[in-house]
């Protein structure tokens, strides 16, 4: 697919189950090279393919798409090292360093500046701590949303067992490719409970104080009113609309639970 540019480093044969990886090729990858991927990527058909070959490309691309992400952190945490260095070098207060990184990262990424410092923060934690984490998303064994929720379940311990969690859930790659969301959830956070009980129940402390209730604009005149509460507030809450669904329907309303709940 890529003749007219570099080899990619995760390309694979049509004839390679896609549960197997081959090896990666040491390409240095420069935006040049990438803008040649995306321009080979954007045309052709995929009528003359077969099932097996569409099959595998699906893999290929979702494994492209997971070594991008990675190597997005690592730019990223790269440029900030970099613009760090430089602002120093210039005198900049130290309270200042580090400012305009983040909206700079967001704006090469076409987000909002709220998002590109956590875009930020993410990058800085998978290249700097997580280093299991990293070489399973540069393989393209986990997407970018699961790295994510790696990284963000372990927000709160130490950089030290940061460091075991990641080795612990991401370390045995063909177990972590098998892991589903909220098997991951689990995994990383017994593991920092075990660890560090006292933080685990400082963030669930600290989780609880910051519930909140929002209302904002939905298309067609309508609104979305969002809560996050504890859980025994939220099931609450629920089962009180449930009920009053329930009595509207044995008053003759012929809506269901959907039509008063969403």
């Amino acid at each position: 697919m890529f003749e007219d540019s570099a080899p990619l480093p995760h390309r694979r044969e049509a004839s390679t189950p896609p549960s197997k990886t081959p090896p990666a090729v040491a390409v240095e990858v420069t935006a040049e090279l990438v803008g040649g991927w995306v321009a080979s990527l954007g045309g052709g058909t995929d009528r003359a393919a077969g099932d097996t070959e569409l099959i595998d490309r699906i893999r290929a691309l979702e494994e492209l798409k997971a070594a991008a992400a990675a190597a997005q952190a690592r730019a990223a945490a790269a440029f900030d090292a970099l613009h760090r260095q430089k602002q120093e070098l210039s005198g900049l207060p130290r309270e200042q360093l580090g400012k305009g990184i983040a909206g700079q990262i967001a704006l090469a990424r076409r987000e909002s500046a709220n998002r590109g410092g956590r875009l930020l923060g993410f990058a800085k934690a998978l290249t700097a701590e997580m280093p299991c984490t990293l070489d399973a998303l540069s393989r393209g064994l986990i997407s970018e949303w699961r790295a994510t929720l790696l990284v963000r379940e372990t927000a709160c311990l130490s950089v030290a067992d940061r460091r075991t969690v990641d080795r612990e859930v991401a370390g045995d790659p063909k177990v972590l490719e098998t892991l589903g969301d909220r098997q991951i959830i689990a995994r990383a956070k017994a593991a920092g409970y075990r660890l560090d009980p006292q933080t685990s129940v400082n963030r669930a402390a600290k989780a609880a104080s910051e519930r909140f209730v929002s209302c904002r604009p939905a298309p067609d005149t309508m609104t979305y009113l969002t809560g996050l509460l504890p859980v025994s507030q939220g099931v609450g809450v629920y089962a009180a609309l449930s009920r009053e669904a329930d009595r509207l329907r044995a008053s003759g309303d012929s809506r269901g639970h959907g039509g008063h709940l969403g």
